[in-house]
């Protein structure tokens, strides 16, 4: 991602609520797993590709823990 995309990408989390930050987080482990699976069947996806998947996993996870923690919304401990 370059950083103006970065940037949105961050900001357009910021405004989900925690409901549509765990929607966002399934279609990231899903495009995740669909990754692995095009390097187990031989197909060879790029690799930068499953670092980004994996940076905007940590990225959604950030911003659910983060609005956790401004008691915006979902569970407490």
């Amino acid at each position: 991602m370059k950083i103006g995309e970065l940037r949105q990408y961050r900001e357009k989390l910021r405004k989900l609520s925690p409901a549509e930050l765990g929607e966002e987080l399934v279609k990231l482990r899903k495009e995740q797993f669909s990754l692995r699976m095009q390097r187990a069947t031989g197909q060879q996806p790029k690799p930068a590709q499953f670092g980004n998947a994996r940076r905007n996993i940590a990225r959604v996870k950030t911003a659910l823990r983060q609005q956790q923690a401004q008691g915006v919304g979902g569970k407490s401990k």
